[in-house]
């Protein structure tokens, strides 16, 4: 592919990643996340109905009044019902006016989201401050798995310890010898631990020397899926931010250990914008 593709297609990348982060109920319009055993009572603050979790553990128990003016699937509803986890915020079976109440499910925990498109950080939002386009950050990679996946506790943006499933490593380089982005010495690798989704995609989190300096704390990196040998590009211009640089009420794994990457990576997202 020429540099001149490759640079359209990295913007389309971006425009793309703008609107999916400005869309109504994109992670701009996330406004809480309540863990059910933060509310004894089952209230959650300016969100009707009572929520706590089912009898069986098997999802969360609604229940509402006709003045509550809750919908499910689509009908105002009244009664009780038990709601399992939604996959997505648009899919989410409960709504309250504009706003979507989404059922979460994490280390047997429950937990409802509430995501406003008429939130204060989606009416400011101005877009996305990404550094420019560089070749030399495309990088090869392969993928190194583990014998099975290891389970460490890592720290969540919320303060929280939470479990984090690694897959393996992922190892990046070496760039060619006259095209080196600057602080990354030539010849040389560097690795990332890496979990792997259901389809095999990987995807990792990590900090560099543009972290909290000129550029959020920590980003995500989805490479996509290895070949059968464990091969795939590394496009490091597709750094992306964490859902939690864009509304505080995500919790977002920290890099683990060995995913601080001890240069700077000037590629990829930095910082949300505002108005």
């Amino acid at each position: 592919m020429s540099t001149s593709e490759a640079h359209r297609q990295w913007q389309q990348w971006c425009e793309q990643r703008t609107g999916t982060v400005a869309a109504p109920y994109g992670p701009l319009s996330l406004t809480g996340t309540h863990w059910l055993p933060d509310l004894p009572d089952g209230r959650i603050p300016a969100i009707p109905g009572q929520w706590s979790e089912a009898p069986e553990g098997d999802g969360v128990l609604l229940r509402a009044r006709t003045e509550d003016d809750l919908v499910v699937d689509g009908k105002p509803f009244t009664g009780e019902t038990v709601l399992a986890a939604d996959p997505s915020p648009e899919a989410a079976k409960v709504a309250s006016g504009e706003r979507k109440l989404l059922v979460m499910h994490r280390e047997g925990v429950w937990a409802v989201r509430v995501f406003d498109p008429g939130s204060a950080r989606r009416r400011a939002f101005a877009g996305i401050d990404v550094f420019p386009y560089d070749e030399r950050w495309v990088l090869p990679g392969r993928f190194c798995p583990y014998e099975r996946d290891q389970r460490i506790t890592v720290e969540n943006a919320d303060g929280r310890a939470r479990g984090l499933a690694l897959a393996g490593e992922l190892v990046i380089g070496p760039a060619a010898p006259d095209g080196a982005p600057a602080g990354v010495p030539h010849g040389r690798e560097f690795a990332l631990r890496v979990a792997a989704e259901a389809d095999g995609a990987l995807w990792g989190v990590f900090a560099d020397g543009t972290s909290g300096v000129s550029g959020y704390r920590f980003r995500f990196l989805r490479p996509g899926v290895p070949d059968a040998d464990g091969r795939l590009t590394v496009d490091l211009n597709r750094a992306l931010l964490p859902p939690c640089a864009f509304a505080d009420h995500f919790i977002c794994p920290l890099p683990p250990p060995g995913n601080r990457l001890p240069f700077a990576v000037e590629a990829g997202e930095r910082n949300p914008l505002a108005h």
